[in-house]
């Protein structure tokens, strides 16, 4: 049995829920939560660095002065790489750094950092977490309550804009959907605060 304590937005304990085993309470694999993280952070890199190659420098199609009887170099173009202005040795390119990751493997790491949150005691469960309007004081009460006043991920059932908005303007917090939960969020936060209907989706997609 795995059980947590729910608590309101006011930080009141209103009861208890138990979690899933298979998914909150596994032995982390720290190996595998690893190769998702550089999955993840490959995956996001834009790749959009670029440099000029000799060939697409502008100017240089004229020999810049004879070749014999100036005690010069043999020089065929002023866009060679080691003249000024010229062009770049295996200049680099714009290029996907993306790559697939084994479908067990995320599931895995997934279920792996949920469980260490589980484990270190940096899991919080809400009982609903809703707001009626663009109110940051609301969500910073709810922090302050909760006893979350460092690196937080809200977790929401569904998108909610008065509860994103309002919590984008805290440094330090970042608001994610149930179903877009991700392994980089989950352990680069120091809490994580979940509502109780979002347990119930995450632990449906990963069952």
């Amino acid at each position: 049995m795995l059980n947590v304590t729910i608590f309101n937005m006011e930080g009141i304990h209103v009861g208890e829920m138990e979690l899933e085993e298979s998914i909150f309470g596994i032995i982390p694999n720290e190996s595998v939560m690893h190769d998702a993280v550089i999955n993840y952070l490959a995956n996001k890199r834009s790749g959009t660095q670029s440099a000029l190659t000799r060939g697409e420098v502008r100017g240089g199609g004229r020999k810049p002065y004879k070749q014999n009887k100036i005690d010069r170099s043999r020089a065929g173009s002023i866009r060679m790489p080691h003249w000024r202005g010229g062009g770049v040795v295996f200049a680099p390119k714009p290029r996907d750094y993306s790559y697939k990751l084994n479908k067990k493997v995320k599931q895995l790491a997934i279920k792996s950092a949920l469980s260490s949150k589980v484990q270190n005691k940096e899991i919080i469960v809400v009982d609903e977490i809703k707001l009626e309007n663009y109110r940051t004081k609301s969500i910073v009460a709810m922090l302050n309550a909760l006893g979350a006043d460092t690196k937080v991920l809200i977790v929401i059932p569904t998108i909610n804009n008065f509860v994103i908005k309002s919590a984008n303007n805290i440094p330090g917090v970042e608001t994610v959907v149930a179903d877009s939960i991700n392994i980089y969020n989950v352990l680069n936060c120091d809490k994580l605060i979940i509502a109780k209907e979002a347990i119930t989706i995450i632990t449906e997609m990963h069952s």
